[in-house]
């Protein structure tokens, strides 16, 4: 059985956890765990996140229905990192958008590339 103490986690006991959209392969957040919301995850199915501004847990969608629906979990080489594999219910980003990556820099230049869900 997988125990999240093996992972390695920063001086503030995180980790950051990058969101994947499973059937696509968008990336959709980057967000941050500690050992209970790893655990939290993997038992429920529902992606639990640690909110470092609130210190309190965040499952995903809890308050706006855009709920991650976690298909499975991976670990980088270093077991500092991890991969959400997701099916996304609705815009993963607070701004309305499908993606938090929606802001590229092209020819030096700030360009949104994504406009926020209807």
């Amino acid at each position: 059985m997988f125990d999240p103490a093996t992972l390695r986690f920063d001086a503030a006991g995180l980790l950051p956890a990058i969101a994947q959209d499973a059937e696509s392969g968008e990336v959709l957040m980057l967000a941050w765990m500690n050992a209970e919301s790893v655990a939290r995850t993997l038992e429920t199915g529902r992606v639990t996140y640690w909110s470092r501004s609130r210190r309190a847990f965040w499952v995903k969608g809890e308050t706006s229905g855009h709920v991650q629906e976690l298909v499975e979990m991976r670990l980088d080489c270093d077991r500092d990192c991890l991969l959400v594999l997701v099916r996304q219910t609705g815009p993963a980003c607070h701004t309305g958008r499908r993606s938090c990556f929606y802001t590229a820099i092209r020819d030096g230049a700030e360009t949104e590339i994504m406009a926020p869900i209807a």
